[in-house]
């Protein structure tokens, strides 16, 4: 009698041995539970947008709208035309202080990385275990140190206090040499040396195009972190504020008008959204290739 032989389950042309149908049937239908859990919220926010005033009162409220109208979008846009600061200037401001941040966020923390993680440099593991070590220390404890910091350099009430301590972040330049270390062998940068290449060059022709799942991330994080911050207390002047921070400080001062509110939230929140859309099919992509060894 001949034995049976088990049939080996292929996926896309390549053969998947660590799960059953079954498995990938249960792990399916609990992501997509978990999917439509994360999601909930922000539908929520969208149709509440959306409402006229006579449904926002409802109890218990209604996961759908009745009567769709855009007048919460119109009381937003009245509100803050009201004010001495014309909107296109919170709008600038939300624009420039996200674009800087997020552009200096990346240069300096991944020429940083490059740096601790292939020039051997005099102290570079001792400025290595510095960065790690901050990452456990909350802003919190720091609050009164920066706080100093800015008073000594002039940094209050400008955009620099807004945009120079993303730059000082040490999440991205850890994230960054993380990549480095594990996508880069050494023995390609030292060809590349030997080749006659300069370390700018390395730094921009190698190391970036090769560490790529790092920088979107990093790009797509600090983007969402900086676009969605709230007002700064080290900022007063209304030129300087942003977009959020003025919705905020509007919709809180005309009292407790929760659909104008809701619209602010709906047009912060779909910049990020739209920047994330864009780049996750990149980042999906190059995180799955990035897994290469010497």
């Amino acid at each position: 009698m001949a034995k049976k032989v088990k049939r080996l389950r292929v996926r896309k042309h390549r053969v998947v041995l660590n799960r059953s149908a079954g498995g990938d049937t249960a792990i399916t239908i609990m992501l997509i539970i978990l999917g439509a859990l994360m999601f909930l919220p922000m539908y929520y926010t969208v149709i509440t947008a959306f409402k006229p005033l006579g449904e926002l009162s409802i109890t218990p409220p209604k996961m759908y709208v009745m009567k769709p109208t855009f007048k919460n979008f119109i009381d937003l846009f009245t509100n803050m035309n009201q004010t001495w600061v014309p909107i296109s200037r919170y709008i600038f401001n939300t624009v420039y202080i996200s674009v800087a941040s997020t552009a200096g966020a990346l240069i300096l923390g991944s020429m940083t990385a490059y740096a601790l993680s292939k020039i051997r440099m005099p102290g570079y593991k001792a400025l290595n275990n510095i960065i790690v070590y901050s990452l456990m220390i909350g802003s919190t404890i720091t609050g009164t140190y920066n706080f100093i910091i800015y008073v000594y350099l002039g940094m209050l009430n400008t955009y620099s206090i807004s945009i120079l301590p993303v730059w000082a972040s040490t999440l991205g330049l850890y994230l960054m040499k993380n990549f480095i270390d594990d996508g880069i062998s050494d023995e390609m940068i030292e060809a590349a040396r030997i080749d006659g290449a300069k370390e700018l060059y390395i730094y921009w022709k190698i190391a970036m195009p090769l560490v790529k799942p790092a920088w979107l991330t990093l790009i797509v994080t600090t983007f969402q972190s900086v676009w969605n911050a709230g007002a700064s207390v080290y900022v007063w002047s209304e030129q300087l504020k942003t977009f959020n921070a003025a919705v905020a400080q509007i919709t809180g001062a005309a009292g407790a008008n929760v659909g104008a509110a809701t619209a602010g939230s709906v047009l912060m929140m779909s910049v990020p959204i739209i920047v994330f859309v864009v780049n996750q099919s990149q980042i999906v992509e190059t995180m799955a290739s990035s897994g290469m060894k010497d």
